[in-house]
């Protein structure tokens, strides 16, 4: 690849000359390269215009989870669920990203209980008193990509599950404390990590968070088992999801073999997941979704 000088215009697009826009950032990044570190490429770095547009999406989707949250209810379907976020989504004039992603059938995933992630709203599926339940929703906005989700609880829950979704929203707000320029990822993964287990719960290992913004799903992969000074370097304009999928019982799963997307706790004991959007600043981190 060609080398780029210093009065040329930036590649990530903001149409600054190198010098002014991103040759400080390159030389950093290639400092923690050369001392063995694992640097995002240009790929997963956004520009102010994008990062606005990936903003503008984020507001859209908190609208349809705060929609979501003034409808919920016990006697509700999941179907009635995904009806809420389709209508709303495009209300505001908005795609919901799920639909027909790699062949998933619905608008916004339920998972409910022992549903670890990936639950396709049904008519079947009821919404009882004392269930716990994550809405996952995900949107297109003018072409742009956000992803968040939230627990509810379903009328009088118990307070095993109660603390279980408690503690998993705080797993998130501990990790995001950890989201800084030139920190790294694993050190979110580790204070999600620890918050979990001291609360004597088990992470999910095989299912993570991912970049987003101008696809669905994009590198890097985000995991919440891993260690403090370890996983991909953190740089000013990437953005990712924190969504740690935690279990009340054992950190094994399973995928339902009939629609192959629905993942499962082995033991049937309840699981929880928080997702936030957020972006790494200059100065710190900015939440695009919750």
């Amino acid at each position: 690849m060609k080398k780029i000088g210093r009065n040329d215009p930036c590649w990530c697009g903001s149409h600054k000359k190198y010098k002014a826009c991103h040759q400080a950032f390159d030389e950093k990044i290639e400092f923690y390269r050369e001392k063995g570190f694992f640097v995002p490429d240009h790929s997963m770095i956004k520009n102010a215009e994008q990062i606005q547009g990936i903003r503008e999406s984020g507001k859209v989707n908190v609208a349809v989870l705060d929609y979501v949250a003034e409808h919920i209810e016990a006697g509700m379907t999941t179907e009635e669920i995904d009806r809420l976020v389709a209508e709303k989504t495009k209300e505001l004039g908005g795609i919901a990203a799920p639909l027909n992603f790699e062949g998933f059938p619905k608008s916004v995933c339920t998972s409910v209980n022992d549903q670890v992630c990936h639950g396709i709203p049904s008519v079947k599926d009821v919404l009882k008193e004392g269930d716990i339940i994550n809405v996952d929703v995900s949107t297109i906005y003018k072409g742009y990509y956000s992803d968040s989700s939230r627990m509810f609880c379903i009328g009088q829950v118990s307070e095993e599950k109660k603390k279980l979704v408690q503690v998993v929203k705080e797993c998130v707000e501990l990790g995001l404390e950890q989201v800084k320029p030139w920190g790294f990822m694993g050190d979110m993964g580790e204070a999600v990590h620890n918050h979990a287990r001291e609360n004597g719960y088990k992470v999910v290992r095989e299912i993570g968070g991912h970049g987003v913004g101008l696809e669905f799903h994009e590198e890097p992969f985000v995991s919440y088992v891993s260690r403090k000074g370890t996983e991909m370097l953190l740089a000013p304009g990437m953005i990712f999801t924190i969504e740690p999928m935690v279990n009340m019982g054992t950190d094994e799963i399973f995928v339902d073999e009939e629609n192959e997307w629905t993942v499962y706790t082995a033991d049937g004991k309840p699981s929880a997941q928080w997702e936030i959007m957020v972006l790494v600043t200059e100065e710190g981190h900015e939440v695009l979704a919750w």
